[in-house]
């Protein structure tokens, strides 16, 4: 058993992927409980679709695709904001706006870069994890540091926020500034996903863990930690499941995290449907 647990360890590729896996199981977690809580999935499905113009851009201009996914994302973000605001528009219609108009805009650019340049770019939408080189663990290292450092620093104002909106802007708090603030940890946390999940099953890792510690759990920190935990043992389930049974890596992941949320919802302690009958 131990030497099955060793052996995919003796090689490079897969031991990026466990390091990529860990960081990422712990941003989506945090983050993704700030959007259980505010009730924003939709959210963050239209933030990750928006980031293929940017990723295609970035690939054509030869820049970072990190950089140019996560521009991509602030664009979307701010417009998302400038419809909502600017029109009688509810904020879940300019989302599905935004997030349908750059969902297809990046999907005509990909398609237009693999046919010029005979490329597969195909693993941005569903994920590669096993294919991580060190450059994107080093993006993916600092752009986690971010995110947490950030969470850290801001807890108590993203707490107070989160749960009372109205009450945070009435003390002076720049709920604006943390409302743009958040988004941009998402729009983050989807960039450092990218090559685990992909575009498409993002949404995915962002928001069953959190959702998962939710049906356990009443304090957003608990959410956090227990998140955190189900995060990381999904991810690193899912590699090894795509490695011993040759699956695709980024829906193993999708997988593992979503039985563990439904064994959650059939038999938690407080919430289970089966065991509160």
């Amino acid at each position: 058993m131990f030497a099955t647990i060793i052996e995919p360890l003796q090689y490079s590729f897969m031991q990026r992927a466990m390091m990529m896996a860990i960081m990422v199981g712990v941003i989506c977690a945090v983050v993704g409980s700030y959007l259980m809580v505010q009730r924003l999935a939709l959210l963050g499905d239209a933030i990750s679709h928006s980031l293929l113009p940017g990723l295609a851009i970035a690939f054509i201009l030869g820049a970072n695709i990190f950089v140019g996914a996560f521009i991509a994302g602030v664009i979307s973000t701010i417009l998302i904001k400038i419809i909502h605001t600017k029109s009688n528009l509810k904020e879940d219609a300019a989302m599905g706006i935004i997030f349908s108009a750059f969902f297809a805009l990046g999907i005509t650019l990909i398609t237009v870069v693999q046919k010029e340049n005979k490329i597969d770019l195909n693993h941005f939408l569903f994920g590669n994890i096993l294919g991580v080189t060190w450059g994107d663990l080093r993006d993916t290292v600092i752009i986690a540091a971010i995110v947490i450092l950030v969470v850290v620093l801001l807890y108590k104002e993203l707490l107070f926020y989160t749960f009372d909106k109205l009450g945070a802007q009435a003390v002076g708090l720049p709920v604006n500034l943390l409302d743009l603030g958040l988004m941009m940890l998402i729009g983050l946390t989807i960039v450092a996903s990218l090559k685990a999940v992909g575009v498409v099953l993002v949404l995915s890792l962002l928001i069953t863990p959190a959702a998962t510690a939710y049906l356990l759990v009443t304090r957003l920190h608990q959410m956090m930690f227990l998140g955190v935990g189900v995060g990381v043992f999904s991810s690193i389930s899912g590699i090894y499941l795509s490695y011993f049974y040759n699956l695709p890596s980024g829906p193993a992941i999708v997988l593992v995290t979503s039985a563990l949320f439904f064994l959650t919802f059939l038999f938690s302690p407080t919430q289970g449907i089966l065991t509160n009958t």
